[in-house]
């Protein structure tokens, strides 16, 4: 039978007043009600204390405050427009003598002298430190804090020679072993990506264990030289002669396009690295992605380190790095990513390529400390903190 145009309309209107089925769910198994929940088992001591401290140190608020927790001067998280930008407004250690009371230890690495074509990322640990003051320490979906759960400082940067790649390698790798030597975690913020060699390096020299290595990027970074020296295309080669970082334990993910040498992939080939690409990422899924990356690096290791160059992601998101490169991760694959690699623990983590100067809003810096932050609450939240002091030669527990 045919509807005429009436029939028609009636008959749309019918549709648009029946409510469709919605099948029953129950809230309770929602994670947004979990980690609500989760909040209240969270303790406050820290919040307390920071309260405390900076009501000593900053004054008690004018008369007119109502909040009597505010201060005259601006110390701590609050608020976050104001105040001396450390790593998430975390303590300055001046005398990096004293690193080994944290668990966490971030340092600076501006040095691009390892760059072959836009500079700039110098100002990296600067950028990333100042969009840090925008986050808390809190995060609802995993139900940490990280200012209750672990202790964090800020050992400021590196001082590094503009001039002298090589000179700069050994300071960058004296200050990543003093740290790790310390028990601190080294969270080092780059800095082009010539320094994953000296962090490696500054690591290895402190342990006797094996390190494997996953590194996210679009570029494999494994050829022996550039423009006739170390540069940020090279960590990889020099990283894996190192007699306890095999190259067997070394997994590279995302690579691709079309800023891959070919003397690099020869290098991989020879040195039977693991390499998946963003093809492979599309076809096996993020959760095979993590399976692969966490038996291959930790096979025979007792440690890993983690190594994020911020254009792995698609440069439409990250556009304040040296190297962009469409066709990356999404913001969310790559923090998910992190946080699944991450959960077994690690020895050191290093974010580098973010460079300001071709940053828009502080997107790219804002995308470096997220996945910091991510990786750290990964950490806590599995229970791996401190798992890496087990590997230091000589630490007693």
């Amino acid at each position: 039978m045919r509807l005429t145009k009436s029939d028609k309309r009636s008959a749309f209107a019918m549709s648009t007043k029946t409510r469709a089925h919605h099948p029953q769910f129950d809230k309770h198994q929602l994670q947004g009600w979990k980690m609500a929940h989760k909040e209240a088992e969270l303790p406050h001591k820290g919040w307390e204390a920071e309260e405390r401290r900076c009501l000593e140190l900053g004054l008690q608020g004018a008369d007119s405050i109502q909040d009597k927790s505010i201060p005259t001067f601006a110390r701590g998280e609050l608020p976050h427009f104001a105040g001396i930008n450390t790593f998430m407004k975390a303590p300055y250690i001046e005398d990096v003598k004293g690193v080994g009371k944290y668990d966490v230890a971030v340092m600076g690495v501006p040095f691009d002298g390892g760059t072959t074509y836009r500079p700039g990322t110098r100002f990296g640990p600067q950028g990333i430190r100042r969009i840090s003051a925008l986050y808390t320490p809190y995060n609802y979906e995993l139900g940490v804090d990280l200012r209750e759960q672990m202790t964090l400082c800020d050992v400021g940067d590196v001082f590094t020679i503009p001039a002298n790649i090589e000179k700069t390698f050994d300071q960058i790798s004296k200050a990543t072993a003093h740290v790790f030597a310390s028990g601190a975690m080294p969270i080092i913020l780059g800095g082009d990506h010539s320094i994953g060699f000296a962090t490696v390096r500054g690591i290895a020299s402190q342990t006797d264990k094996k390190i494997g290595i996953i590194h996210f990027d679009r570029h494999a970074d494994i050829q022996e030289k550039d423009l006739d020296e170390r540069m940020h295309t090279t960590p990889w080669f020099h990283a894996t002669n190192l007699p306890n970082v095999p190259a067997t334990n070394l997994v590279q993910i995302g690579i691709g396009g079309w800023q891959v040498p070919r003397q690099a992939v020869k290098e991989a080939v020879k040195r039977d690295t693991t390499i998946i690409t963003m093809y492979d990422v599309e076809r096996l899924g993020l959760d095979k992605v993590v399976e692969i990356a966490l038996e291959t690096a930790w096979k025979g290791a007792d440690a890993v380190y983690l190594s994020f160059d911020i254009d792995s992601v698609d440069a439409g998101f990250v556009p304040g790095t040296g190297w962009p490169e469409p066709g990356g991760f999404l913001p969310r694959e790559i923090l998910y990513l992190l946080g699944q690699v991450a959960k077994e623990g690690i020895c050191g983590m290093e974010v580098v390529e973010v460079s300001p100067p071709y940053d828009i809003s502080d997107i790219t810096s804002l995308m470096a400390l997220r996945s910091i932050v991510d990786v750290l609450g990964s950490v806590v939240a599995h229970g791996k903190l401190g798992a890496h002091r087990k590997i230091i030669r000589g630490w007693a527990a």
